[in-house]
């Protein structure tokens, strides 16, 4: 199925029909409006459901938890995001662009870069299912990036590398921005 279908989308826990991808699209969408207002602890679904004009049994229908919510909104960026175009020779240009983009994702916006990490900590069957496509997602784009057959043991300290980044800038050691460059320096160093 193509990202593009509008009849049929693949979410968390089952097929959509278009009506049923609308809502969930809905729901996204006021989730990111209602978290910047709001926060992530004073996010709940209800409140999600009511800014998106849906029934609260109607929400929970898709997510079952907020953290389960804002996982599923960062796994749509993900997965609606191209990779960084480079048609550089050298690797490491490929995985610091690639590494970049990813952390840049919901850089702008600080309310939903706080939520993702809190979420995808958690133990929610959802969120596991999740963080494991994300994981995926994300160990293709590096693999990819580094070209042909790459070295496992590369793939996962880049993998590593990443998560590690990203739970600090979640912390609020530094920003996502300041993090991007920070990745970027560690990954030409583990490259080298």
């Amino acid at each position: 199925m193509s990202r593009g279908d509008s009849k049929t989308v693949e979410a968390t826990r089952r097929r959509l029909t278009g009506k049923q991808a609308d809502t969930v699209e809905k729901l996204t969408r006021a989730a990111v409006e209602v978290l910047s207002r709001e926060g992530f602890a004073g996010m709940t679904i209800r409140m999600v459901a009511t800014a998106a004009g849906v029934g609260t049994a109607t929400a929970y229908t898709y997510f079952s938890s907020k953290e389960h919510l804002v996982a599923e909104i960062f796994w749509r960026r993900l997965r609606t995001t191209d990779s960084p175009a480079s048609d550089d020779a050298d690797p490491t240009v490929r995985v610091v662009a690639e590494l970049r983009s990813i952390a840049l994702l919901v850089a702008d916006e600080q309310e939903l870069s706080g939520a993702v990490n809190s979420a995808l900590l958690g133990r929610d069957p959802d969120v596991e299912h999740l963080r494991v496509r994300i994981g995926a997602e994300i160990r293709k784009r590096i693999s990819r990036a580094l070209g042909e057959d790459p070295d496992p043991e590369v793939v996962e300290s880049l993998e590593l590398l990443y998560a590690g980044a990203l739970v600090r800038a979640g912390m609020g050691y530094e920003s996502y921005s300041d993090i991007a460059d920070r990745l970027e320096r560690s990954a030409l160093l583990l490259l080298k």
